[in-house]
């Protein structure tokens, strides 16, 4: 199975790609791929891809499929950059147990911020 060619890849996104929120076209300087996966057997690659547009300042990540000839992208306005994304990524999940905590907490929560903070 042939390898994709990313930079082949990284030249259409970049013709591709524009800002969801002022509909800008992405400079391809401001693209870069946080992770990527290939499986070979299935011909399949995901690209998980940060982008700043450089019109409203926004910050997008886009989840690429490239699955044979299709290619799919989902896109998701952040407000993390890519330096950020690499430092939180290796954090640990937050667990089922951790969110029962945080939703009790919450429904204990009277709106006094600097109470809650101490």
């Amino acid at each position: 199975m042939k390898h994709i060619d990313l930079a082949k890849v990284m030249g259409w996104l970049g013709f591709v790609l524009r800002c969801p929120i002022c509909n800008f076209k992405y400079n391809l300087q401001n693209i870069k791929v946080l992770e990527s996966q290939e499986d070979e057997v299935a011909a399949e690659t995901r690209l998980l891809i940060h982008s700043d547009c450089h019109k409203c300042k926004s910050s997008v990540m886009f989840n690429i499929d490239i699955s044979g000839t299709d290619i799919f992208s989902v896109a998701a306005v952040t407000d993390l950059t890519s330096t950020e994304h690499a430092k939180f990524n290796n954090f640990e999940a937050l667990s089922a147990d951790d969110c029962i905590i945080i939703h009790q907490s919450l429904k204990k929560f009277d709106g006094d911020l600097v109470k809650a903070l101490r």
